[in-house]
């Protein structure tokens, strides 16, 4: 069982973190999967956005918003700048976004809806084969320490999956 860490996130974080929430509500609305990211650097300014891309039939199925958020950003900054920067995700990164958030270099990550919830709300469907892995344990086991928060805002990032994955 998660516990929600909304009361030890800053305000920045939690208005970035909402900001993603809405930003999966935009990408629901314009017909894709209801996840999205941003990243920001160490003083919240926004860098990179990115809703989710995967859905079929025209979407690719690697370009989640993590990832495709972490990928423009390590385009806009060096690694040793991205280490100061934070990942902020209306859902906690799976396991091949994780891997993305490793290799790019970012230095913390900052989620709403936990793995476990996100498959309470998506159940079976095709689109979505959750994996059980969170992603706290999947940057473990790397060589470098990624801050992890979350999860937070659950209610809020819940809204965007009602009635669309039915």
């Amino acid at each position: 069982m998660t516990t929600d860490q909304t009361a030890i996130l800053s305000s920045t974080d939690l208005r970035l973190l909402r900001q993603t929430i809405d930003l999966s509500e935009q990408s629901k609305q314009a017909g894709r999967h209801p996840f999205a990211a941003l990243v920001a650097d160490e003083d919240g300014n926004v860098i990179a956005t990115a809703g989710n891309n995967s859905m079929p039939p025209l979407g690719d199925p690697t370009q989640h918003a993590e990832l495709a958020a972490v990928a423009k950003a390590a385009k806009l900054r060096t690694p040793e700048q991205l280490l100061n920067c934070t990942l902020y995700t209306s859902a906690e990164p799976c396991c091949m976004c994780a891997g993305a958030v490793y290799w790019c270099n970012i230095g913390r990550v900052v989620y709403a809806l936990s793995e476990h919830r996100l498959l309470g709300l998506t159940g079976d469907h095709p689109e979505n084969p959750t994996f059980s892995l969170p992603c706290r344990e999947v940057f473990m086991r790397g060589q470098r320490r990624i801050e992890v928060l979350g999860p937070a805002l659950e209610e809020e990032a819940a809204q965007p999956h009602v009635g669309f994955w039915g």
